[in-house]
């Protein structure tokens, strides 16, 4: 996210403080509680928007339901982060690595660089991870002609 430079825009003391036909002054707090700094953000679309004021932190966590047939994981994630971060999570959890995932949220295959907030998901949405046919196929095939699969996590020494 980038910060930009922001202007100060106050109301005119004449909407602060008219009683009858006495001007009141307003006192150095009131004047600094009205002219307030504009917070800009610049979304991952390009755009960009006042900053919105909120309670809540920065970076929104949200939960994740990822169903991969036979489990399901919750991941936290990071509201604003994409597809392939959630994919780099779910390979800590599953022995897949993140180019043998397909992840479909909403009937479609999402890509990774998509935002997670952009397409739509939400706090406790489900997501459905399958194997890439392709790679499992390959899998398969090394098996069947007896070759070791090169995975860097398990390794085998006899």
């Amino acid at each position: 996210m980038m910060k930009l430079k922001s202007k100060r825009f106050c109301r005119s003391l004449s909407k602060l403080g008219n009683i009858g036909n006495k001007v009141v002054a307003p006192s150095p707090i009131e004047v600094e509680k009205e002219c307030s700094e504009i917070k800009w953000e610049l979304r991952p679309g390009g755009m960009l928007v006042q900053k919105r004021e909120s309670n809540k932190s920065d970076e929104e966590m949200i939960t994740i339901r990822v169903s991969t047939m036979s489990k399901w994981h919750d991941i936290s994630i990071e509201a604003t982060s994409t597809f392939g971060d959630l994919k780099l999570a779910l390979s800590l959890v599953t022995s897949l690595e993140p180019k043998e995932q397909r992840l479909i949220y909403k009937g479609k295959e999402r890509d990774d660089n998509e935002f997670l907030h952009m397409i739509g998901v939400r706090d406790k949405d489900k997501v459905l991870l399958l194997e890439d046919p392709a790679i499992k196929e390959m899998k398969l095939f090394g098996l069947a002609r007896g070759e070791s699969i090169n995975n860097p996590c398990c390794t085998i020494s006899v």
